[in-house]
């Protein structure tokens, strides 16, 4: 079956030829989430899956080697600041342990989320339309983009060091929305529900 991203999700056609060159080596480890009760740090190995696996989720996967790359994806969505951030007991001292539980929490956005591995590893857990757990591996010069409104969390591997860069459209924020029924009904949720009913009916 041939994966059709929702025009809503579909990459600025400027960065087609950086998008295309670079994916075609992106190694990404991307799989199922299998419950137990290992800590959230550990791989939690399933089923295998493809970056053209979460095309339809409005999510993209890349690996980019070289900054140039970024630049010129962040210059075609329009995101004029960026900052980075290291999530490690060494860069965040005993807060590390609560922040990593936050970022684990389940939640959305309601802006686009844009992360640049430039140091260590981390995962990204994002809802599959079927509710399911998707662990998106994250290495050094993987990017990935998810949209707003997705149900999402985060956090570092057994390695406790990830290095990352943020880009942003405006001022540098984040602002997450935990799960709760309630904000099914939230406008950028609603959207975004609505956009990958269109992709799964494209399928």
């Amino acid at each position: 079956m041939t994966h059709h991203a929702p025009p809503h999700f579909t990459p600025p056609t400027s960065t087609t030829t950086i998008l295309t060159t670079t994916t075609a080596h992106n190694k990404m480890q991307i799989y199922y989430y299998t419950e137990s009760s290992d800590d959230q740090r550990a791989p939690h190995l399933g089923a295998p899956l493809t970056p053209a696996d979460l095309e339809p989720l409005g999510v993209l996967a890349y690996h980019f080697p070289d900054l140039s790359s970024v630049d010129a994806l962040a210059t075609s969505r329009s995101y004029r600041n960026r900052d980075e951030i290291t999530c490690s007991p060494a860069a965040m001292g005993s807060v590390y342990e609560e922040k990593v539980q936050m970022f684990f929490q389940e939640h959305l956005h309601e802006d686009e989320e844009i992360r640049y591995i430039r140091d260590g590893r981390g995962y990204f857990d994002i809802r599959g339309a079927d509710e399911r757990w998707i662990r998106c591996a994250l290495e050094k010069g993987d990017l990935i983009i998810l949209p707003a409104g997705i149900w999402h969390r985060f956090t570092t591997d057994e390695d406790n060091y990830v290095k990352a860069m943020r880009l942003f459209k405006d001022e540098p924020k984040w602002t997450p929305l935990n799960r709760v029924p309630e904000l099914e009904e939230n406008k950028f949720r609603k959207e975004y529900v609505q956009a990958v009913a269109k992709a799964t009916a494209q399928a």
